[in-house]
């Protein structure tokens, strides 16, 4: 069969759902790692800043050698790191005589092919041909929410139907979609990317305000994201009270879904939709969401503010690509290279915090006893703490935004 450039943005589609089963497999499965290996939340947490903290790793390895190697290459050792660390997720923690360890090089592998994943795609759908760039971003991102959405349905639906102590069939399983995209990656086209000549220099790019507010609005997209999407599975069963299915569907699974419509609906409306506005509408609506979650009585009121974060977070990340991408043209590899390290600090520091706060509140006797005058066990207290803690990413992107408007023009 003759590959044309359809199957090129079919292949990137599904490397950002290879990304999405990376990103969001493992913290469904928290519980069963929490009860099974004895972690704490704090070593949860730790998990999550590592695999974020490795993709940094992968995005500066990415900014020096994607260049040079090609993006092809690339596409295909990305993918082969992340299903060699699904199937390790399933085989290592009972492998290794410390199953956290083996927890963690599982994390390892499957982040370096996340890492890579997240520079190059972007890039080789910006070199396709065509002139909605902003909408065809926002429609690539949107299928790592629609990935988002598969791997918490089929996993948690599996789950209850094979049972946990089953649960590491499951990673296993997932890798066979990154095995598949690393052939398709094999033989369909891509074109050239800017060459090193025409590149806008790093320097110019960090000389400018707009690039670095860019950068500071990629961490704060990031940790806006990950915090609630990655703890919103354990807050909904321990914070919430709330059966481990219809947490997961109403909240984790919510999440994905408006956070899947609202970036469809920018890939096919964009082009009507002033971006730095619906940045900060964006922004305000995250602070709400989360305010919501955290502070509302009922527990499915509580897991409405979780979905409704996924439909605020939905153009953070590409729209931010886009305002960079459109500002600076030219800006290549290392540009995105470098929006990619700063929205993985977010996503890494962001869960990390969330985790820090929440295990640091049980370890204070007196918030402890006023959370239980109001009904809050330990868990839900700290948990709730950390997630309200998360809110202040919003809160600065928000504030950003704001200054970008401020400007008479973007600087070049």
């Amino acid at each position: 069969m003759r590959h044309i450039y359809r199957h090129t943005l079919r292949a990137c589609y599904l490397g950002y759902i290879t990304q999405a089963i990376v990103n969001n497999l493992a913290p469904l499965l928290f519980i069963i790692f929490q009860t099974e290996y004895k972690l704490s939340f704090e070593m949860i947490g730790r998990l999550i800043l590592l695999n974020f903290c490795v993709q940094i790793f992968a995005d500066f390895l990415s900014m020096k050698y994607v260049d040079r190697i090609g993006y092809r290459k690339s596409a295909v050792i990305a993918h082969a790191f992340s299903a060699a660390g699904l199937i390790g997720l399933g085989i290592l923690p009972k492998l290794l005589p410390d199953p956290y360890l083996g927890l963690c090089a599982a994390v390892v592998l499957y982040a370096m092919g996340g890492g890579i994943i997240e520079v190059i795609i972007s890039p080789i759908v910006d070199s396709l041909p065509g002139e909605e760039k902003e909408s065809a971003m926002s429609l690539l991102h949107s299928f790592y929410c629609w990935g988002q959405v598969g791997v918490v349905v089929i996993t948690t639906l599996l789950l209850k139907l094979i049972g946990g102590p089953l649960w590491y069939l499951l990673p296993c399983c997932w890798a066979l979609l990154p095995l598949y995209n690393l052939f398709k990656f094999l033989r369909v086209p891509l074109r050239k990317t800017v060459s090193e000549e025409e590149r806008t220099s790093l320097k110019h790019l960090f000389s400018s305000h707009g690039f670095l507010i860019a950068l500071i609005l990629m961490m704060c997209a990031g940790a806006s994201e990950l915090s609630m999407s990655q703890w919103s599975s354990i807050f909904a069963e321990k914070g919430l009270r709330v059966p481990k299915v219809m947490g997961d569907l109403l909240g984790p699974c919510m999440f994905a879904v408006l956070m899947g419509i609202g970036r469809t609906i920018y890939g096919i409306l964009g082009s009507r939709m002033p971006l730095k506005p619906s940045l900060a509408v964006s922004g305000l609506l995250c602070v709400i969401s989360y305010l919501l979650t955290v502070l509302a009585q009922n527990p499915y009121l509580s897991l409405f503010g979780c979905a409704l974060c996924g439909l605020s977070v939905a153009l953070m990340w590409p729209g931010t690509f886009s305002l960079t991408s459109a500002a600076f043209p030219k800006g290549g590899t290392a540009m995105f290279a470098l929006l990619a390290v700063m929205g993985d600090v977010g996503c890494a520091v962001g869960p990390w915090i969330t985790g820090v706060v929440s295990d640091f509140i049980l370890k204070i006797d007196h918030i402890v006893e006023f959370g239980a005058k109001h009904g809050l066990d330990a868990d839900q207290l700290g948990l709730k703490s950390g997630l309200l803690v998360a809110g202040l990413f919003p809160l600065v992107l928000l504030l950003g935004v704001l200054l970008l408007k401020q400007s008479s023009q973007t600087d070049r």
